[in-house]
């Protein structure tokens, strides 16, 4: 019984190390100009995170879960809009500056 939670508790610690590694490579190889696409996707996966939190805050039972989940909705809502901030700003970058009315030949 012991060994057999042992050898759990190990394989699950593979796995989080092998998933730190594989996301390091994945997000360290991705070049700038697909940065904004990917935190789009990333803040959508956050909603569903929020979502999940929010579902989590309804089945609690004790005040502690019900602390615990208040504090996850928090985060993530604080995650989530954070992420959209970011993401304007980032798509801001590739806006060109708008053009005077004297830059624009228009002498009228």
């Amino acid at each position: 019984m012991v060994t057999e939670l042992m050898s759990n508790e190990i394989a699950l610690l593979a796995i989080f190390l092998l998933s730190i590694f594989v996301g390091f490579e994945v997000v360290s190889k991705v070049s700038t100009t697909l940065h904004t696409p990917l935190m789009s996707g990333a803040n959508a996966i956050h909603g569903v995170i929020l979502v999940g939190a929010i579902v989590v805050a309804d089945h609690a039972k004790t005040n502690l879960e019900l602390g615990l989940a208040l504090a996850a909705v928090v985060l993530a809502t604080i995650n989530m809009v954070g992420g959209f901030v970011v993401t304007d700003r980032m798509l801001q970058m590739f806006k060109g500056k708008p053009k005077s009315k004297k830059d624009s030949g228009d002498d009228k």
